[in-house]
């Protein structure tokens, strides 16, 4: 019950800032940026204390589908704020607020539980932590990659308005978006690497499509990290690559959770 309290006040705390912040961005008029990450500091504590009775139970831990999800999203909105201590990262929140409210509402209301781990040694931690870092921030770069379009969008039809104006140039965008890129291609790579070392048989049934979408991703944003570095990629070239990246991340981690706990477990 304490969980379903915690999970409810993450959810009206969310909807707060986020109908706070809609408001403020339709009126075209400035928000007070201390009021609002006061606010979301305080959503993402409730949502992290959610998640952690969620994913942490007396059987193990629980990383099934909605269970991970929320805490993936407790992580990107955790980062998204602490960029927003330094940088215009907060209009991100527009996007992920909405999204983390029916994730949270899904993850108290499944009655699945996956215990994938019912023992945390060192090793396993290492690839836990690096694999749901390295998904948070890879999703943190799709979500800049589809700013930059809509930024890109709105120069090119000389028609810039609303919260857009309050970001940084295009040129410092696509420098935030590769220092992302790099840090969570760095961490994707442990987490292939532990994971290779962790398990026999990482193309085992039950493994096989997560591996190889992981692998794919990762040559994808490889590719991408070598274009930019070696031919100076930028613009719409990068968004389709880093976009690219991202789907092979999502089709590796939600699309194999998806199939096997939902798909594959449902009533026939």
């Amino acid at each position: 019950m304490t969980t379903f309290y915690l999970g409810s006040s993450a959810i009206a705390l969310y909807f707060i800032a986020f109908v706070y912040q809609i408001t403020k961005v339709r009126q075209n008029r400035p928000l007070r940026r201390d009021f609002l990450l006061g606010l979301a500091s305080i959503a993402i504590l409730v949502h992290f204390f959610t998640s952690f009775r969620l994913v942490v139970t007396e059987q193990g831990f629980d990383f099934s589908l909605w269970q991970a999800s929320s805490l993936i999203l407790t992580v990107v909105n955790l980062l998204i704020w602490v960029s927003s201590l330094r940088k215009p990262a907060h209009n991100l929140f527009l996007f992920l607020f909405p999204l983390t409210i029916p994730v949270i509402i899904a993850s108290l209301n499944s009655d699945s539980m996956i215990v994938t781990y019912k023992d945390m040694n060192l090793e396993t931690g290492l690839h836990v932590l690096s694999s749901i870092l390295a998904y948070s921030l890879l999703t943190i770069a799709a979500l800049q990659a589809m700013l930059l379009a809509y930024q890109n969008w709105q120069l090119r039809h000389k028609h810039l308005k609303g919260w857009v104006r309050a970001l940084p140039p295009l040129q410092t965008m696509e420098v935030l978006l590769f220092e992302v890129l790099w840090a969570g291609f760095a961490l994707l790579t442990v987490s292939l690497i532990s994971g290779f070392w962790l398990f026999e048989d990482l193309f085992a049934q039950h493994l096989g499509h997560k591996t190889v979408f992981s692998l794919a991703a990762w040559v994808v944003y490889a590719v991408l990290l070598w274009g930019r570095h070696q031919q100076g990629w930028r613009g719409n070239t990068a968004i389709r690559w880093t976009l690219a990246g991202f789907i092979a991340t999502a089709l590796a981690y939600w699309g194999s959770k998806f199939v096997y706990e939902v798909l594959l477990t449902s009533p026939q």
